[in-house]
């Protein structure tokens, strides 16, 4: 029988095929490299199937999942995987080189580390000239250093993690979970070992305007929402939205001296962005105190796009 192959990755989809094609042809690429890996596309409900986006290509696996969500979809990949490390990616990132290469040469060179997060950059419409919400975007949108490093977990559309670690600390939340978040946490609260992994890097695309920054925003809000459970938690989230709405200015400082964007114009870009969305996060923070919908905007992951 042949070995099991060194890596699977697992791509949840959702109607993006032509960015599927994209994201699988940049993984194909990394077939030079000399390692074995199978790759599992998990379709979550698309109005088609994306069987061209996957045609052609070796080692490329093809499943349904029904449940509406990312971690459902992740889930189901993760159980259909060979390998005994297990990466995710999303449908809209592309692999810069060495990806594969790099997480499974760390994964076999650390066997202290259960899991790990990689790189997240933008993929900009014209890099020599960048709109704001990609200027904002570059600065603020992927901080997977800080996922890792401060928060305890890595952002699925860019996370490797041992299978064994995986069935131990189980399978990914529905649709109304950060499941990223809640994962990660849930297995370093367990003792599992999680690094930051920077030479492997994944680019996805930024919003194209701020109305759709807008509404990733606000599922984002939503969900913290959900753990305002007090009195006291009220209070806190009142404070932290009144905080929010002062602080672009002490932002600027970060925008200054970012390595991620360069010029004087990218970064009053930025600037602009990043007062106007933060603005906006206070007062949908405000309004769900009022008058809490969140329940109603959690459950939509992508379903616009159906």
């Amino acid at each position: 029988m042949d070995s099991p192959p060194r890596l699977s990755v697992v791509i949840p989809h959702l109607n993006e095929p032509h960015d599927l094609r994209r994201c699988l042809l940049s993984l194909v690429e990394q077939r030079r490299d000399g390692i074995d890996f199978e790759i599992i596309v998990v379709d979550n409900g698309s109005a088609q199937l994306p069987t061209q986006a996957c045609a052609g290509l070796p080692n490329v696996h093809l499943h349904r999942e029904a449940t509406p969500g990312p971690g459902p979809a992740r889930n189901f990949g993760a159980g259909m995987a060979q390998a005994e490390l297990i990466a995710f990616i999303d449908a809209d990132c592309v692999a810069c080189p060495g990806w594969v290469r790099s997480i499974v040469e760390h994964l076999e060179q650390n066997p202290d580390t259960g899991f790990l997060g990689g790189d997240i950059g933008i993929l900009p419409a014209d890099p020599a000239r960048l709109t704001g919400v990609e200027a904002y975007e570059s600065i603020y949108s992927y901080r997977a250093r800080d996922y890792v490093q401060k928060y305890g977990f890595a952002a699925t559309g860019n996370m490797a993690v041992r299978a064994s670690v995986f069935r131990a600390v189980g399978p990914f939340g529905g649709i109304a979970t950060m499941e990223d978040t809640e994962w990660g946490q849930r297995a370093t609260a367990m003792g599992f070992k999680i690094a930051y992994l920077p030479q492997a890097k994944v680019l996805t695309n930024s919003c194209k305007s701020f109305a759709e920054l807008a509404r990733r925003w606000d599922r984002h809000v939503a969900h913290e929402f959900h753990n305002v459970g007090s009195s006291k938690a009220m209070a806190r989230w009142l404070a932290t939205a009144a905080a929010l709405a002062v602080s672009p200015l002490p932002g600027a400082i970060s925008i200054i001296r970012s390595s991620r964007i360069g010029g004087l114009r990218a970064r009053w870009l930025a600037l602009v962005c990043l007062t106007r969305i933060r603005l906006y996060r206070a007062r949908r923070m405000f309004g769900l105190a009022l008058k809490d919908n969140s329940a109603a905007v959690v459950g939509t992951w992508n379903r616009e796009k159906s």
